[in-house]
């Protein structure tokens, strides 16, 4: 790949350099978080994470192993910076994003720096473009506490079967309610909207659940508008995982391959909108 000739001396420049033989692999995972504008990128010796919020409400990252990157290279324990992700991927998709098989696009990342762009070099069919991005301080990304030892409720389903639930669910709720209980209905996903109310339940042992771990009763409700763009990583993933803390947050994490069959992960965390009650 001609974009590996880079000489050393090049790469002495630069605090993080990465590469990968086929852009839509970055690019795929970075649509799935793709609902505004700035994202913040933090690179460390084990991969890429990216970070997107609203409104202090809800964030979603995008985590991106070493092991998916033909080439990682970081100078420093930890290397952050904050980019336009509209701008990014349009550089990303600058050749059209063919799916075509056989065609790709490479991709090398660069980076020297606070202060400077993010340089984008992409080549395919011997045709090389050099992008370079604004980038900005990163601002600081909430914590929302989601250790191990604060996940009250865990379920991990097929994507298809939440697929089929969002499919059916109405959409003009304000709000989507989940219900997580050792006891029946153990799984459930409800509407209040236009035509009523909607449910969608899930036994305990059913073929869906690939694990089924409740300890106590939650009811959560949680905004649609802030739900909704997770269905972006809903849709190319093949597994979710679905998590409450004991103070009602909500994250969705969600299994993704790339077209090379490796595997990433898109997380999505969610403030609750108001708590219903607990048994």
């Amino acid at each position: 790949m001609p974009l590996s000739t880079h000489s050393q001396s090049d790469d002495e420049q630069y605090v993080f350099v990465a590469s990968l033989d086929n852009a839509r692999n970055l690019s795929n995972i970075l649509k799935a978080i793709a609902f505004k504008d700035h994202a913040v990128f933090t690179a460390t010796p084990n991969g890429l994470k990216v970070t997107v919020e609203d409104s202090k409400c809800m964030q979603a990252n995008a985590f991106i192993q070493v092991e998916v990157f033909q080439e990682f290279t970081i100078k420093e324990d930890l290397v952050g910076f904050q980019v336009n992700l509209t701008v990014l991927l349009d550089c990303l998709n600058i050749f059209g994003g063919s799916t075509a098989p056989g065609v790709s696009t490479a991709l090398r990342i660069c980076y020297k720096g606070y202060g400077h762009p993010l340089t984008l070099f992409l080549e395919e069919g011997g045709v090389v473009t050099v992008c370079k991005i604004n980038t900005e301080e990163p601002e600081e990304t909430i914590d929302f506490e989601f250790c191990s030892s604060n996940v009250t409720n865990k379920v991990i389903l097929q994507s298809e079967n939440l697929k089929e639930a969002f499919s059916e669910l109405d959409m003009t709720s304000e709000v989507l309610q989940f219900t997580m209980s050792p006891s029946p209905p153990y799984f459930r996903l409800s509407t209040f909207g236009n035509s009523g109310s909607a449910h969608y339940d899930y036994s305990k042992d059913s073929d869906m659940m690939e694990l089924f771990k409740c300890t106590k009763t939650q009811v959560n409700r949680y905004k649609m508008s802030l739900l909704k763009p997770s269905t972006k990583a809903l849709a190319l993933s093949c597994k979710v995982s679905v998590r409450t803390n004991s103070r009602g947050f909500l994250s969705l994490q969600y299994l993704i391959r790339n077209d090379n069959g490796q595997i990433c992960f898109v997380e999505y965390y969610c403030c609750p909108d108001e708590e219903v009650g607990e048994a």
